[in-house]
């Protein structure tokens, strides 16, 4: 069975990818451009992809293709569709990131919350000395015991987070469904969540229905001056917005570790307030613990044996 892995390169190099347990010839390539897609998948049985993009054509260029393993939870890249009219097993990783994430959320929302990069680079501007007291004042510092955190997504990262949230003493509401009312006593209503919020944190997938669903209207609802916080989809935020509502003082705060384009280029609104006290950009590293991608590489392989003993598991069919 031939299987080729086309972005290696996305996993960090200590990752330990084991062989699968079956005979197979095993390509695996760093990179792949998107030209370089169809003759390194034209003969494979089993396609491994993180980020590479699997069009309809791409597919249909490859006739022994039988599964396409995507090392990531996220399958946006893949066309399910023509896979599914193939009889193209997809699976994807599940629940591997339960720890990383939520801490990565909690650093970003400490940074902002407590202004620390600001004060280190007003320690490393001299700012310290020059107030010659013990301490200076430059930066807001604010306490998260007692605020409320407001997350939007309802999966396994958000419950984490909420977990998290509620450990440091903060009153967690899970927004219910843009546009949609009635979902129950659990949720509180999609524009009350961003009125009450003082930190707003992201955990849903990109859909079209979540695509730009925070932009200059839902900023101008944001009533508390929360923290914005995305850790999980490049793209649900309208991005072209953020520094007119960091301007506006309609938040206090942003960090963002997703883009819609990454990486993005220097002209690209995020880059454009990299600079700024209340504005943090990590490059999609919330994911990146080393324990996280040892433990997904270990489940992709997992998923590739299942699929070869005809008990294909973590299927993506929609």
């Amino acid at each position: 069975m031939k299987i080729s892995f086309l972005d290696r390169a996305t996993l960090c190099p200590q990752t330990v990818l084991r062989a699968p347990g079956f005979t197979h010839e095993w390509a695996v390539f760093e990179r792949t451009a998107p030209e370089q897609v169809v003759p390194r998948i034209a003969d494979a049985e089993i396609v491994i992809v993180n980020k590479v993009r699997l069009t309809r054509a791409m597919i249909a260029a490859a006739p022994q293709l039988r599964m396409v393993a995507v090392a990531a939870t996220g399958t946006d890249n893949v066309d399910i569709a023509a896979c599914r009219e193939r009889g193209i097993v997809v699976s994807n990783i599940r629940n591997y990131a339960v720890n990383t994430v939520p801490e990565h959320t909690f650093a970003l929302i400490f940074a902002l919350r407590r202004s620390i990069c600001a004060y280190r680079d007003a320690v490393r501007a001299g700012r310290w000395i020059e107030a010659d007291q013990f301490c200076f004042f430059d930066h807001p510092i604010r306490d998260l015991a007692g605020a409320t955190l407001g997350i939007i997504g309802d999966g396994v990262l958000g419950r984490a987070v909420a977990g998290v949230g509620r450990a440091l003493g903060m009153r967690v509401l899970f927004a219910g469904y843009k546009g949609v009312s009635g979902q129950g006593a659990l949720y509180t209503p999609f524009k009350e969540t961003l009125a009450q919020a003082d930190v707003l944190t992201l955990h849903c997938p990109l859909t079209p229905a979540t695509r730009n669903m925070i932009g200059a209207r839902e900023f101008a609802l944001m009533h508390r001056r929360p923290l914005l916080i995305n850790t999980a989809r490049g793209g649900l935020v309208d991005e072209s917005a953020v520094g007119a509502a960091l301007d506006a003082g309609q938040i206090a705060g942003a960090a963002f570790d997703v883009v819609s384009v990454e990486p993005p280029p220097m002209d690209h609104p995020l880059m454009q307030l990299a600079a700024r006290p209340n504005f943090i950009l990590t490059p999609h590293v919330a994911w990146a613990s080393e324990e996280a991608i040892q433990t997904l590489a270990d489940q992709l392989v997992d998923n590739i044996e299942a699929f070869a003993r005809g008990q294909a598991r973590n299927l993506v069919t929609a």
